[in-house]
């Protein structure tokens, strides 16, 4: 499954208070204000990513710095068929927490996504509930009916994590829709004589089928097959109780989401499958590594075509696009990937390239 790359608590920390009202556009209560900005507005931006920094440093401190290249480019180059809404919230003129509201246009037009975080100097001041008010208002406005976000929990007997922005969750009145657990793969614990074994046990399944790889952007030849493999994806994971329509993939998407991906300075290495006898990709993995810490990577998306299932496709192109990575990216310390809890073929694979889990994550949906 597609890792989602969270920033932080989606629906940030717990708070106390509501806005009482309204001027000029901008909500105003007890010294919070919550202003929109956007692309043209740099000094918010970088307002609302020290935000982000503070709170990742805080909550998730094995993650990789928070990265400010991809935090100004969701802002002034969104993936294709999204528009984004962005708020910051201040406490007596500080600035205090943000919104980022993803409203999908090509599909899932019900639909929409939010990032909501509050500094941790700032918390338990009613700025979360501040931004949740806000948030509601725009999504009223543009008639959408539901909206998911994500947040981390400790796993039994792991380490520690924030327990704050279920909590907010479940007290705005959003429901617990998908279990997902983040798994890391310590790179210099590698075993190697374990992957040629898995790789050797693959190939003797995959007959009619060869891998190619690339780095960057998907080659002309395979675009149309990558893009269909990409829209499968929220039809064949898991989603639990998450209502989230398939989403619409053609080549110009494909092509949009790469130049959004550059932008974020996304380093991006796959390996596919191809089926000899149709010269079709039918299998796709990827990992991506970020601009702000070379010792870390993402395990993205790998996905294979429900006909072509039963031939060790996914295996054999996840050690082969390891291999790859590590071969690549020399500092490579940490991989982070995320499925779903009840995705136990994936969850499968994973552990036997060494994948552990780390912590939970719960998608939380609120139904307006």
């Amino acid at each position: 499954m597609r890792s989602s790359l969270p920033t932080n608590v989606a629906f940030g920390a717990s708070e106390i208070r509501w806005p009482r009202s309204r001027s000029g556009g901008t909500l105003v209560d007890m010294g919070i204000t919550i202003a929109p900005f956007d692309a043209a507005d740099p000094a918010a931006i970088d307002e609302a990513y020290r935000i982000g920094a503070a709170a990742n440093e805080a909550d998730l401190p094995d993650f990789p710095p928070f990265c400010r290249q991809r935090f100004h480019a969701a802002v002034g180059h969104p993936m294709p068929g999204n528009s984004p809404r962005w708020a910051l919230a201040r406490l007596d003129g500080v600035p205090a927490g943000y919104l980022g509201l993803d409203l999908p246009q090509l599909d899932n037009i019900d639909n929409a996504t939010v990032d909501l975080v509050v500094h941790p100097a700032y918390r338990r001041r009613g700025v979360g509930r501040a931004l949740h008010e806000h948030c509601l208002r725009l999504l009223g406005e543009h008639g959408r009916k539901r909206v998911m976000g994500m947040a981390v929990s400790a796993l039994p007997g792991g380490i520690a994590r924030p327990d704050a922005g279920g909590a907010f969750a479940a007290a705005m009145g959003a429901r617990p829709v998908l279990a997902e657990v983040r798994r890391r793969l310590a790179t210099d614990g590698v075993d190697h004589a374990a992957l040629d074994t898995l790789a050797a046990d693959a190939r003797t399944h995959a007959t009619g089928y060869r891998t190619v790889r690339w780095q960057g952007d998907t080659p002309e030849e395979y675009a149309a097959d990558v893009a269909y493999l990409d829209g499968r994806l929220m039809t064949d994971a898991p989603l639990g109780d998450l209502e989230w329509e398939p989403e619409r993939v053609d080549v110009a998407r494909l092509r949009g989401t790469e130049r959004a991906l550059d932008a974020r300075g996304r380093r991006r290495y796959h390996h596919a499958a191809v089926h000899e006898a149709t010269g079709r990709v039918v299998a796709w993995t990827l990992i991506d590594r970020g601009p702000s810490a070379d010792w870390h990577a993402f395990q993205q998306i790998t996905i294979v075509d429900p006909a072509h299932r039963g031939h060790r496709l996914g295996l054999l192109t996840k050690v082969a696009n390891l291999r790859w990575v590590l071969h690549h990216e020399p500092a490579l310390r940490a991989i982070d990937t995320w499925n779903a809890a009840e995705n136990r073929h994936m969850i499968t694979i994973n552990e036997q390239l060494g994948f552990r889990p780390v912590d939970a994550w719960t998608d939380w949906q609120l139904t307006l």
